[in-house]
This record gives C-alpha cells, sequence and structure tokens, in this order.
C-alpha cells in the first residue's frame, strides 16, 4: 500500500514509518521537523527511514512542511494518491500546553482539519489518528475503557485531542470517511522524545543530579513500548472502521457509531508504579538516583491503566515487552546515540 504518515519525523512516526517500509509498503512522510526539541534527533531518524526503504526497496518520499499550511496539505494529496492515512503529527505534551496554548490550536486542531479535508475530498480509504489516554481526565474509573465517556479533559492539550475525535465522527457521518482514533497511553523507547520522563530521568541519573518525582512518585502509569504501539497501529489502520450495526441512540456506546467510525484504547494493560519504572532505569544504568519528590502538577492524572480489550479483539494487538525489557532497550539506544 501506499501509506501517508504525518510526524514521521517524530517519535511514534518514525517507529511507524519504519514498520510499514520492512513489510514493503511505501511511505510518504509529512513533517514540519520544528525545534519543539532537538531537531538532530528528527533528522537522525528521517536518516533511518530512508536507509531503511534502500535497503528494503519499499519508497520513502519526505515533504518538509506544516500541515497548519493548507496549500501545502493539498500539494501533497494532489500529487499522491494514499491507501492508508495515519496522522500522528500532533502538538504534545501535558504542561507545555499550559504555557503555550496557540500551539496546539495549530497543531492538533487546524493541521487536523486540513488532513481530514483533505482525505474526504481524496476518497481516501481509511484515516487512523493519534488520540491520548489524557481525554480520560477526571474520570477515575479503573482500567480506562473506551465504552465510559471521555468529556471532562484536565489539560488543554486532551481537550484538542478529544475535539479531534469529535470532528472525525462528524466526517465519518456526514461523508462516511472511515476513521480510527488511538488513544495512546505513556509510550517509551529508543528514540523518544527528549522532554519525555525516561529521557530526562536517564541524563540526570548520569549527570549525577535528582531527578524529579511528582505526586511524591505515586503515579502509575501504562507504559507501553514504542515497538509494540507501532505494530498496533499498523493492525489498526490495516482494518478501516466500519458501522456497528448494533449502535443504539437511546444508549449509545462512545467507542462506535452507526458511521464508520471508531475509538480505540492502544497501551499495555499493565500499570506500573512510577518508583518500579525508576528501579528498572537504575537497573539497565548501573546507578541509582538521587530522587526529589514533589506535589502533583496543575493538569496531571495520578494513574493510567488501559482496558485494551477492544483492540485485542479487533486486530490481535498484545504488547509484549515489559518495562525492564523496554528500559533497558532505551538505555542501549541512549548510550550509543551519545557515544556514552
Amino acid at each position: 500500500m501506499k501509506v501517508l504518515v504525518t510526524g514521521a519525523a517524530g517519535f511514534i512516526g518514525y517507529h511507524v514509518a519504519k514498520r510499514l517500509l520492512e513489510r514493503g509498503d511505501e511511505v510518504v512522510g509529512f513533517d514540519s521537523v520544528n525545534a519543539y526539541y532537538d531537531p538532530d534527533i528528527k533528522e537522525g531518524r528521517l536518516g533511518l527511514l530512508r536507509e531503511c526503504s534502500r535497503t528494503t526497496n519499499s519508497g520513502f518520499h519526505f515533504i518538509r512542511a506544516n500541515l497548519a499550511d493548507r496549500q501545502a496539505v493539498e500539494t501533497c494529496f494532489a500529487d499522491h494518491s494514499f491507501d492508508r492515512v495515519i496522522h500522528l503529527a500532533a502538538q504534545a505534551g501535558v504542561r507545555y500546553s499550559l504555557e503555550n496554548p496557540h500551539a496546539y490550536v495549530e497543531s492538533n486542531i487546524i493541521a487536523f482539519t486540513n488532513i481530514i479535508e483533505a482525505c474526504r475530498h481524496a476518497g481516501v480509504p481509511h484515516l487512523t489518528y493519534a488520540s491520548t489516554s489524557s481525554v480520560y481526565g477526571a474520570n477515575t474509573n479503573m482500567p480506562f475503557s473506551e465504552r465510559r465517556p471521555a468529556d471532562h479533559p484536565l489539560q488543554f492539550y486532551a481537550a484538542t485531542k478529544r475535539a479531534n475525535e469529535l470532528m472525525a465522527h462528524s466526517y465519518s457521518h456526514l461523508f462516511r470517511l472511515p476513521t480510527t482514533g488511538l488513544r495512546f497511553f505513556t509510550v517509551y523507547g529508543p528514540w523518544g522524545r527528549p522532554d519525555m520522563a525516561l529521557f530526562l530521568f536517564t541524563r540526570s541519573i548520569l549527570a549525577g543530579e535528582p531527578i524529579k518525582l511528582f505526586n511524591n512518585g505515586n503515579h502509575t502509569r501504562d507504559f507501553t513500548f514504542v515497538e509494540d504501539i507501532a505494530e498496533g497501529v499498523v493492525r489498526a489502520s490495516d482494518q478501516p472502521a466500519e458501522p456497528n450495526p448494533a449502535w443504539d441512540s437511546a444508549d449509545p456506546d462512545p467507542a462506535t457509531s452507526n458511521a464508520p467510525w471508531r475509538i480505540f484504547n492502544i497501551g499495555n494493560n499493565n500499570p506500573v508504579k512510577l518508583t518500579a519504572y525508576v528501579e528498572a532505569l537504575e537497573e539497565a544504568l548501573g546507578r541509582k538516583a538521587r530522587i526529589e519528590l514533589l506535589p502533583l502538577q496543575p493538569g496531571d492524572v495520578p494513574d493510567t491503566f488501559a482496558d485494551t480489550s477492544a483492540l485485542e479483539a479487533a486486530v490481535g494487538y498484545r504488547p509484549a515487552t515489559t518495562v525492564r525489557e523496554g528500559v533497558g532497550n532505551f538505555v542501549d539506544w541512549y548510550q550509543g546515540y551519545y557515544n556514552l
């Protein structure tokens, strides 16, 4: 197939594009390669995708542009005919949304509108896009289930991603555009973002500096290894969303519709306490961390836990990587990347 992957220079986007290339698909990557974090890491990912394309003879074409640029998106769709679109580009980060909400409007609302409108006019068979576990917000029923409402986000970032889900439903209803939203749960692994906890913790431990554990270290997270995530994304993309014939407006299922629209959790279904995550990192590094305990931060969710039974039933997705294995893989990459 020919697949558009937005955010191809990003953390998850790189791994998804690589997975597609390895199985022989042709990939068009679209990314602005902005300076939200070190662009060198993004360029490194792109270099590996080009190398993977040469090795597999699968074809990788890259468009360096901003998805908020409507003309650039329309040109992309005029130049290429896509069998699938996987939209992973977004302005990420919970705390940054408190400082710069306008960046989230541009990247998560305007850009999403441009992509879904282009998919509509091009007749794309299936749009798969990134949502987030953060949409569950004030919901404390564990594990988080797509079958329950998610209408009380606690950060602007989460609100923009919930808006994407609703925007997608309107297009699925009006234009019969099949769309699948994936709610990611704390993704980590090699080639990760430098602003994420594992990256920050590793850097601080190696420098002999204290690491900050918010909520006094009592967070639990459904940590999910990025290669497991990439496999789940590709499997979900392969199967276009279909209407749920049993959907009942008197008792609506929040995860499906009488339109070709669906929402899935994609996580590890195995929450781990933050302190245990740090212990796995200490073991991989062979060093003890100096820990600074701090209170819960504004917008933080204390716990996440994904019910992934719906995605497993639909596409056979089941993560296989333990936190100890995944953290060890990250440390191996980190030490190699920085020549430590």
